[in-house]
């Protein structure tokens, strides 16, 4: 068939005053002409009609993933291996009389073909993993890891291929080979490997995803998970500044993720006041009438009245100290402590919620705020947090209470002076 392609092309150049044979240059050269002039012809249409009428459609459509395949031109990338399908048809055709030329050019058009086909499906796997992450789908399955598997393994295919096209061998005949190469690929692609299995433990077992806050102190990491690729984690730290964290790392070395705070709804404050032991003491009665006007306090003073009332009409010698039971004013704070967060509006209720007091120590007496807040947002958190205690400094002189501070230097220069006058 080439033959009589040939032959009509001689003819049509002689009819023009060229003289030619089938088997010279000439007609040659045209026909490698004309198969690059139709392979462009073929791509205009293909651009300029298939793919421009497909963006059309995708513009007017309602779902927003065409349009993400769209952005990374996908269709464009596609439909350049047309024209280089073409070409791969005609040149051969055109290259008939010079089979070593023939062979070369059929050979680069392929791995030309293998290449463009690798590169839009490339293209086409980017769009798939910006979909993920708009649907939010990457937060339960590291889905750029996976990605850049395929890539990965799509290079290693290519390769193999291109080596078996331009050596003229079965791809079956290098794979043979691979097994030799076995102990130098796990050396150079020992963080790959170990970051793809990682991975694999980190999506199943559900243990970090982009969204999340992790602290792992080891790496100088605390702060917001932006991105899980195949070997690394990428977090952007509170303070702005990115670190990269291997993915293996995370499976074989401790971390704190704090997600668990997040879905709960709650985030907790655990902080103490310190107490000075010289200040506690028991209530006066003056006090106990005061005290019993306090709103967070009536129910308490109350009830513990009575108990301790009835308590001492049944003791011998209640009026010493020592055999009676009275109302101490550390206890009396606890009680308007726990009180006091149990109404307060930023606190959790559906969550634990305790003030106890914690075993002394030579700074005094711990008295602790266990508590979570209805809002885990850090600065929100804070401001609550900050709130809490700054009523509960303020609030110690009304018990007759003093919060714990060692010595300053002003402290000891006055102790100096008082002395030396």
């Amino acid at each position: 068939m080439d033959q009589e392609i040939r032959l009509q092309i001689s003819n049509w150049l002689s009819t023009w005053g060229i003289n030619t044979t089938p088997s010279d240059g000439v007609s040659t050269s045209v026909m490698v002409f004309a198969s690059i002039v139709i392979a462009m012809l073929v791509y205009l249409f293909v651009k300029r009609g298939v793919v421009r009428a497909m963006n059309i459609v995708i513009q007017r459509s309602k779902v927003s993933w065409d349009d993400i395949f769209m952005g990374h031109k996908v269709l464009e990338k596609f439909a350049i291996i047309v024209p280089t399908l073409v070409l791969s048809i005609l040149i051969p055709l055109a290259l008939t009389e010079h089979a070593l030329l023939s062979s070369m050019t059929q050979r680069l058009l392929s791995v030309t073909i293998l290449v463009l086909l690798i590169r839009a499906v490339y293209s086409a796997l980017d769009a798939a993993n910006e979909i993920a992450d708009v649907n939010l789908v990457s937060r339960r399955l590291p889905i750029k890891s996976f990605v850049q598997l395929f890539k990965l393994f799509l290079f290693f295919v290519a390769i193999i291929v291109s080596i078996s096209i331009i050596a003229n061998q079965s791809p079956v005949y290098f794979l043979s080979g691979l097994g030799v190469m076995t102990g130098l690929v796990m050396l150079v692609f020992r963080d790959t490997i170990l970051g793809f299995v990682a991975g694999i433990q980190l999506a199943a077992n559900r243990m970090v995803s982009p969204g999340d806050w992790i602290q792992m102190d080891k790496y100088g990491a605390d702060g917001s998970v932006e991105e899980v690729s195949l070997t690394t984690v990428k977090v952007r730290n509170w303070d702005q500044t990115i670190t990269m964290i291997p993915a293996y790392a995370l499976v074989s070395d401790a971390f704190k993720n704090w997600r668990g705070m997040s879905e709960s709804g709650g985030r907790r404050i655990k902080r103490s006041v310190l107490i000075d032991i010289h200040s506690i003491r028991f209530l006066t009665e003056e006090e106990r009438q005061r005290l019993s006007k306090v709103n967070c306090l009536k129910e308490y003073m109350t009830r513990k009245s009575e108990e301790l009332n009835d308590f001492n009409l049944k003791t011998p010698d209640a009026d010493m100290p020592v055999n009676s039971r009275h109302l101490t004013n550390i206890g009396t704070f606890r009680a308007y402590l726990k009180e006091f967060v149990s109404n307060h509006d930023k606190v959790h209720k559906d969550m634990t919620l305790l003030v106890r007091q914690l075993a002394s120590t030579k700074e005094g007496v711990p008295i602790e705020i266990y508590i979570f807040t209805n809002d885990t947002r850090w600065a929100i958190y804070e401001d609550i947090q900050g709130d809490i205690f700054d009523h509960v400094f303020a609030i110690l002189p009304e018990f007759g209470l003093r919060a714990f501070q060692g010595p300053t230097g002003s402290d000891i220069r006055s102790l100096r002076e008082g002395a030396s006058s």
